[in-house]
């Protein structure tokens, strides 16, 4: 006969509470029958193991051995019963012997019970969930129902509802002191259905019937505060069990950090986490994903790394979640490479992805730029029949019609408007009509605003701002005034990247056309186009002008917002051919901070920087500092041996045109001695000596004369 089979009792001490699911078996803790046993979860040490016969003949008894003093129908942490020090050491034997009568007796009635138990929860699970229901099939079990068998009707129900009021009823069986049992089974029940609300309500008539809780009790109050959403009442509650002087495990410390970095609790989130790395805690999968995500939501793209570095290194294998939280930091960062490498080592582990792993990893490539890679995904998705939220296909249009990708715009745009479950918004018509816009195609921006309108939305200040943007490289003012008039007609408050564009515009128109517009803008915005009158209407008195140009900028919060306009404002000085009014407003700048940095001064070396300003105001400085070069020379003073100018390389954001070199043609058109630097990308440098011979054959008259002459 073959002998009976151990069954290994090791598993984590916190399993039997995390998302476990109901099994189909009867679970009967007999000492007698392990074939269908659904055992506590004890801690690692703790295992069930079949002890060496004391003979070789199979007639003697086979000898079980757990290592604990309480009853196997016990289960998971508050089973092991950790509050009773004499239980921890105790061993306790039961000898079977398979042949005998009472053996049989045994196998019978464990067999009877079983069939009972089974037909009880069965019962249970179809029956109305009313206490009064509840009750009545309960008592059809009879008034003598032990610990045991109470815990066993819990373990082999399957329906929630009905087996809370069964709880309630079957805690009026039980001795209190061992009530912490049932309420920790109700509590998970709780977790179950995702009902933290009640779990509390659980947990305070436990306190009030003078029940004590365990660490099975707050473990399960924690994990099930994390799957209702809810991670700031996980660490609530963690802080709570402090207070209780019941000490956490690993599974309760792995919880909790997952809270504190949903939470965005950074501090004690890595607090906790450094004191797992040193003290080998085990932390789960959950709580890296959570690390991952809470160091992306900061904008620490390096500490994502670390921790999923750090977690490959640990042991936890990477899941889904892990990666799409690590894609979803990858694309904030727009770093679209390594978005591109984590994705290949996510397929080649073995993981398919999913909806959001093509969410996230778009977003990454949209906001990159990877025009390509972001296409690839988009058809890949539409092959594999996933719908896309008008989100991803707003960040889609957006990405083509900034990187120029136009037709694939378009068909991307048609195959939105044929999907069932996803129509274009606003933010999608204005990145259409931005896009129209920036190539200056008038007529199919427009198309697209009557559409727009059409669809029942409302032009906004993003698709103003486009147009004023399309007709301004189409040189048709009397657009851009309609514009400002609809402004005042609908109602809509420009911002500063409307007006930003609109001093951009009229940079590149002439000076009778500006008028057209500066005498709408005064309405609009009347600083502004103070300052914009005095220029095209050439008013006089500098004192008047500094005063309105400082009432303007004093009117702006973002330090951004006062450069950009006073850079396109000097532009348009140097356009109108008012370079007094440049060195103005240059001078202004520089007084209220708006410049900084742009020369530079040592014993060996003057520098001019020029590199973060737009044409106009770069080649103002420049005759600037020529200009005190030349008084610094009649003054006596010491020039240093080297002079260097600074333009940096490609075009300015505000220009097509490459600063540096236009301003290398306007150094040859002063005959300025400066040379471009080999060994230094965007330097021009001179000796002191060459410029001093150059400042001496020429008047300031000339500097004067060269500003006034760039167009």
């Amino acid at each position: 006969m073959a002998q009976p089979q151990a069954h290994t009792l090791c598993s984590s001490p916190y399993s039997g509470f995390h998302d476990c699911k109901p099994m189909t078996t009867l679970t009967i803790p007999s000492p007698y029958s392990f074939r269908s046993l659904k055992l506590p979860n004890f801690p690692s040490s703790h295992k069930l193991s079949l002890l060496p016969l004391q003979s070789k003949t199979f007639l003697q008894p086979t000898l079980f051995s757990l290592q604990h003093s309480t009853p196997p129908a016990l289960n998971s942490l508050e089973d092991a019963k950790l509050d009773d020090p004499d239980a921890k050491s105790s061993k306790f034997h039961v000898r079977v012997k398979p042949r005998t009568p009472r053996t049989k007796q045994l196998r019978k009635k464990t067999s009877d019970t079983s069939s009972s138990i089974l037909k009880l929860a069965k019962s249970l699970d179809s029956c109305d969930p009313s206490e009064q229901k509840v009750s009545e099939v309960l008592k059809g079990f009879g008034d003598n129902v032990t610990e045991r068998e109470a815990e066993l009707i819990l373990h082999n129900m399957e329906s929630p509802e009905t087996a809370l009021p069964a709880v309630e009823y079957l805690q009026q069986k039980i001795e209190p002191a061992r009530q912490v049992v049932l309420y920790n089974a109700t509590l998970k029940l709780c977790k179950e259905i995702r009902d933290f609300e009640r779990a509390e309500k659980v947990f305070d008539e436990m306190l009030q019937r003078g029940v004590e809780p365990n660490l099975v009790t707050f473990s399960t109050m924690i994990s099930c505060a994390s799957m209702c959403s809810l991670p700031h009442k996980s660490v609530e509650w963690f802080e709570k069990m402090l207070s209780f002087e019941c000490e956490p495990d690993d599974n309760v410390y792995s919880d909790v950090i997952y809270a504190y970095a949903l939470t965005c609790n950074v501090d004690m989130a890595l607090s906790l986490y450094d004191r797992a790395r040193k003290e080998k805690w085990r932390i789960d999968t959950l709580a890296f994903a959570a690390l991952v995500k809470m160091y992306g939501m900061v904008g620490n793209y390096d500490g994502c790394l670390s921790v999923y570095n750090e977690m490959k290194v640990l042991g936890p294998k990477p899941n889904r979640v892990t990666y799409n939280n690590l894609l979803y930091a990858l694309g904030r960062a727009k770093r679209g490479w390594q978005a591109k490498a984590i994705y290949n080592e996510m397929i080649s582990c073995g993981y398919s992805p999913d909806w959001s792993t093509y969410s996230v990893l778009l977003q990454a490539y949209c906001r990159a730029r990877f025009g390509e890679d972001a296409l690839g995904v988009y058809r890949e998705m539409k092959a594999k029949g996933m719908d896309l939220d008008v989100v991803l296909y707003g960040m889609l249009l957006d990405m083509c019609a900034d990187i120029g990708y136009m037709d694939e715009a378009i068909q991307i745009f048609i195959e939105m408007k044929s999907s069932p479950t996803c129509q274009p918004d606003s933010f999608i018509y204005s990145s259409l009509i931005n896009m129209y816009s920036c190539k200056g195609k008038v007529s199919e921006a427009e198309a697209m605003l009557n559409e727009m309108i059409r669809g029942g939305f409302e032009p906004n200040i993003l698709v103003l701002t486009s147009l004023v943007h399309c007709y301004g490289k189409a040189k048709r003012t009397d657009d851009i005034v309609r514009i400002l008039n609809q402004l005042l007609d609908l109602g809509i408050s420009p911002d500063d990247r409307f007006f930003d564009c609109l001093l951009a515009v009229m940079t590149q128109l002439p000076k009778h056309e500006i008028g057209k517009i500066a005498e709408c803008l005064e309405k609009v915005n009347p600083k502004l186009g103070s300052v914009v009158r005095y220029l095209t209407e050439e008013w006089e008195g500098d004192g008047n002008f500094r005063n309105v140009a400082l009432e303007l900028f004093d009117s702006m919060d973002h330090h951004r917002v006062k450069k950009s306009f006073c850079n396109y404002i000097i532009d348009l000085c140097v356009n109108l051919d008012v370079p007094d009014r440049a060195r103005d407003l240059l001078n202004l700048g520089l007084k209220l901070e708006i410049y900084t940095e742009i020369q530079s001064r040592s014993q060996t070396r003057w520098c001019l920087h020029l590199k973060k300003l737009s044409l106009g105001s770069a080649l103002t400085a420049l005759h600037v500092w020529i200009s005190d070069l030349s008084t610094a020379l009649e003054s006596g003073q010491e020039i240093p041996p080297l002079l260097g100018i600074y333009l940096g390389l490609g075009k300015h954001k505000s220009s097509d045109k490459d600063l540096g070199i236009v301003l290398e043609s306007h150094l040859k058109l002063l005959n300025a001695p400066f040379h471009k630097a080999n060994d230094m990308a965007g330097w021009f440098l001179t000796t002191n000596e060459e410029a001093k011979s150059w400042l001496q054959c020429r008047g300031s008259t000339e500097s004067v004369a060269a500003l006034k002459g760039f167009r």
